[in-house]
């Protein structure tokens, strides 16, 4: 077993299983510190839209949810989110969970891909909120993700957004 650590959309159970078949067996609230969360980075497919993204920054704390998984389960996460094409890099950080807990290593994805002038979609940030409040992440960090700056997903991507979902759903 290990502990991954979801900031993003994975925060939403719903995403993780059903997007992702991936089953969990834990899921802890948790909290990264010297991490920054961003929401500008580029799909993988060209979108228009942002995702989610954390940077090193000691002054900065990054809340998400800490899954207990498999390797394998941890591979396909790899596998959907680009790991092995350099979409995403995984990585092992510290993630408190809610005490008396002891501090988690966990596995986690960054990326260096970075484009400012994009924004995340509404769908996407409401995957986010709805994993924060789903998982209890605390009322101030809900209403930080519900406060960054979002647009409306084009008729165009969410046609194509059954195409994706279709082709990371695990045989």
């Amino acid at each position: 077993m290990v502990w991954y650590f979801a900031y993003g959309s994975n925060m939403e159970s719903a995403t993780l299983r059903g997007r992702r078949g991936i089953q969990y067996y834990r899921a802890l609230p948790g909290r990264a510190h010297g991490w920054h969360l961003t929401l500008d980075k580029p799909g993988l497919f060209p979108t228009g839209s942002s995702f989610a993204n954390i940077i090193p920054d000691v002054a900065s704390d990054v809340w998400g949810v800490l899954y207990q998984i498999n390797e394998a389960d941890l591979g396909h996460i790899d596998l959907t989110e680009g790991v092995l094409i350099g979409n995403y890099l995984r990585v092992e950080i510290a993630v408190q969970p809610p005490l008396p807990e002891p501090v988690l290593t966990a596995f986690t994805l960054i990326s260096e891909r970075r484009d400012p002038s994009l924004q995340p979609s509404t769908r996407y940030m409401g995957l986010l909120i709805s994993g924060a409040e789903e998982h209890g992440l605390p009322a101030e960090y809900v209403d930080f993700l519900r406060g960054i700056p979002a647009r409306p997903e084009s008729a165009e991507v969410a046609q194509l957004r059954t195409f994706i979902d279709e082709a990371l759903r695990r045989r």
